[in-house]
């Protein structure tokens, strides 16, 4: 039985010295220890865009942002308990000195470079969305 409609991803970075750097949050034991951006469910009655800023205030307590790019990635996969799932991306980028609190979901926070946030994460689909949104962000006019 589905108890979300859809999920949301959303990949914060900052820019410091013209590169951009992409929070990681690693989930606690009991959720499977392994880096991930914030990510979380779409309620009933929810738009993406509320899921997903409701989401990242959850998730790090961030609610002031400097830009929030939509329609960065998308891409469904299978979920045991809730079957097939569609995951939305988004892009938000925050002041390099932001504060960012861990909710209970995560034990670490860490700033990584493109390459280290490859490295990191576990899913190819996310590491998918995080090339999308590097490559949307370096593009040279």
């Amino acid at each position: 039985m589905n108890t979300h409609i859809a999920q949301v991803e959303i990949i914060v970075y900052k820019i410091v010295n013209a590169e951009p750097q992409f929070l990681l949050l690693k989930r606690v034991p009991e959720r499977g220890s392994f880096w991930q951006p914030v990510t979380g469910g779409v309620h009933k009655n929810e738009d993406l865009l509320s899921a997903a800023k409701r989401e990242l205030f959850e998730e790090t307590q961030i609610k002031d942002y400097i830009n929030f790019l939509n329609d960065v990635h998308y891409f469904e996969f299978h979920d045991d308990e809730q079957g097939m799932l569609k995951e939305y991306v988004y892009g938000v980028e925050v002041n390099e000195k932001i504060d960012v609190k861990l909710s209970l979901e995560h034990s670490e926070k860490k700033w990584c470079t493109i390459n280290e946030a490859l490295e990191l994460l576990k899913f190819d689909t996310n590491k998918d969305a995080f090339k999308k949104l590097y490559k949307l962000l370096t593009i040279k006019d």
